[in-house]
């Protein structure tokens, strides 16, 4: 199978985590930490937005399952914390998720606009704009899962748009239907339910492989 080793597990159940991840979610604890002191360490936020939103035109929401930092925050530090409860269908529904992403961009725009000539400037207020919506994606994340931020997530918003049909999970008819990968899904998406159709049409599959490492039948794979 191609994937990568390491998924992710919800609270109590077998933690398995890939050494970058841990060291991408200490990269972005530290960001917030120090960026307020040393604000260029903002730029770290809009590297890893590019980051996305390029691997989004290849593998869809792949980078932000495996190579996010705050993604990666979510997984391994804050994992026993979040989830799993059901996020409410507002927080799905694309007209919020568009709204967010115009609000927030919005306010990174005149917060830029300030003092646009100063690098260290830009880099605060990227450091701002982490800070706070970590913050929310710590509310969500107690409230409802671990990674709830990555369904709200503006980056995410565009990954989606953009790749979101790109690089499907493909599920064999030795699918049966026992929902182990679904409970493993850090997104909560439905899974079982799509073996008729033999793949997973979910846009917001961020091909983290949780679900392919827990399926008993070996029934889920990717696209060679």
């Amino acid at each position: 199978m191609e994937h990568m080793n390491g998924a992710i597990s919800l609270p109590f159940q077998k933690p398995v985590a890939a050494t970058h991840r841990w060291v991408l979610a200490l990269i972005m604890v530290l960001t917030i930490a120090v960026g307020w002191r040393y604000p260029l360490a903002g730029f770290v936020v809009p590297a890893a937005m590019a980051a996305s939103i390029a691997g989004s035109f290849f593998r869809g929401r792949y980078v932000c399952g495996n190579f996010c930092p705050r993604g990666s925050f979510f997984d391994t530090l804050f994992r026993l914390v979040g989830g799993p409860r059901d996020v409410p269908a507002l927080l799905r529904g694309s007209a919020f998720r568009w709204a967010f992403l115009a609000l927030l961009m919005g306010f990174l725009g005149w917060q830029i606009s300030r003092n646009p000539a100063d690098p260290a400037h830009w880099g605060f207020v990227f450091w701002m704009a982490c800070a706070l919506t970590t913050g929310i994606g710590i509310v969500l994340g107690l409230a409802f899962r671990a990674r709830t931020w990555c369904l709200v997530c503006p980056v995410g918003t565009m990954a989606n748009a953009i790749g979101g049909g790109i690089w499907q999970m493909t599920i064999a008819e030795s699918c049966a239907g026992c929902g182990s990968c679904e409970r493993h899904c850090p997104m909560g998406l439905t899974i079982a339910a799509h073996r008729q159709e033999g793949t997973l049409p979910h846009r917001d599959c961020l091909k983290c492989s949780s679900c392919v490492d827990a399926c008993p039948q070996n029934a889920l794979d990717w696209p060679s």
